[in-house]
């Protein structure tokens, strides 16, 4: 029935299914490159569990999408007659369906698991059972992403016989080199890639280069030029710009443009309630992966980033805004294009030098 619903969704990984799943039963880790909107965090842990795997955990960066792909898998893999959900989540202070097969969670939860509960995989391999650690969205880079893949190759590599029953799956739409060379070190390993054909946008998606324009400017011209349902997301660096910019919107238009946060901190419902009925948003990272906005028109991204820098020597960690990477800015346009037509406005100059992916700053200090 699983394969049957997966074919039903005409996702682009589907067609290639087959020689992906085969490297993951033929390989302890695997990394996957594909293009967003491919399926790789929603179709193939349901593939996996048709395939025999008993759990599959699956990581995101924030609360939201744990929440949204959790909901998207049961309604599309499932059907009436099914007892049980096929997918929970668990976020930090709330959870849902925990015991369920597939289960989408923080990657700060993770990496909790993995650091104070020293049996945690032992538990779950117990018998004939096989499961797997899917890391979603890698290119980010964060902190907990870093210690994740940090404890998995530790664990790898001190408990050589956990590579019978344990997969590891490390994805992203952009995947840095660092991390297969990582696990290319661990002994005996069996590693492979698995990178996927670019896929083009649904719909047709123009780019708008403005460097020199104030985000507010921008925002209020795309308010008098849009659709009444067309909704606006609004890329910044910081949660403070997030809020100052909500505010300042509200001021300028006396009340009449009403934007929505969309920040970290936020619960999972409160982030989807302003997803369903909001048309203005502005945020930082929350928003760039894994989340599909029914109505998008424009994305207006000011091409900056605020990245945790974890400092050894002086054992704390600080934040700095830097230039997006190339990947980043590719996930931001990804965006676009998934259910109507878009605009991608650019603050930033498209000559501005990027680096390919976003600099990882911690997982060489753990290793």
């Amino acid at each position: 029935m699983l394969y049957y619903r997966s074919c039903l969704l005409k996702l682009p990984l589907y067609e290639s299914s087959k020689s992906l799943l085969d490297k993951i039963e033929k390989n302890t880790v695997v990394t996957i490159a594909t293009s967003t909107g491919s399926g790789k965090s929603t179709l193939l842990p349901a593939l996996l569990i048709a395939e025999g795997y008993n759990r599959v955990w699956v990581t995101q960066p924030h609360r939201l999408p744990c929440t949204s792909i959790c909901n998207r898998v049961n309604k599309t893999m499932m059907n009436i007659k099914d007892r049980f959900p096929l997918a929970g989540w668990s976020v930090s202070g709330a959870e849902r369906n925990t015991d369920a097969q597939i289960l989408y969670l923080t990657d700060g939860l993770l990496k909790e698991r993995l650091l104070f509960n020293s049996n945690f995989i032992e538990n779950e391999i117990r018998g004939d059972k096989r499961i797997v650690l899917f890391v979603d969205e890698v290119h980010e880079r964060s902190i907990n992403i870093d210690l994740c893949l940090a404890l998995i190759a530790r664990l790898l590599t001190e408990q050589p016989s956990l590579r019978l029953k344990l997969k590891v799956i490390i994805s992203s739409a952009t995947l840095d080199k660092s991390v297969p060379n990582l696990f290319r070190q661990i002994p005996q390993l069996k590693f492979d890639q698995y990178q996927m054909p670019f896929s083009q946008t649904l719909h047709k998606v123009e780019t708008i280069y403005r460097p020199k324009e104030n985000i507010l400017d921008v925002v209020q011209e795309l308010c008098r030029k849009r659709q009444r349902h067309d909704q606006i997301l609004c890329f910044v660096s910081s949660v403070t710009d997030v809020y100052q910019y909500c505010n300042l919107l509200d001021k300028l238009s006396h009340g009449i443009v009403i934007a929505h946060p969309l920040v970290q901190s936020q619960s999972a419902s409160e982030q989807q309630r302003c997803i369903e009925h909001g048309t203005i948003f502005f945020s930082t990272t929350v928003a760039e992966t894994s989340l599909t906005f029914p109505l998008l028109k424009y994305v207006v991204d000011t091409g900056t980033i605020n990245v945790s820098i974890y400092d050894p020597k002086a054992k704390q960690t600080t934040l700095k805004e830097v230039p997006a990477s190339e990947s980043t800015i590719k996930q931001r346009l990804g965006r676009l294009g998934r259910t109507n037509p878009g605009e991608y406005h650019a603050l930033y100059d498209s000559k501005m030098e990027r680096r390919t992916y976003p600099k990882p700053y911690t997982m060489g200090y753990l290793i």
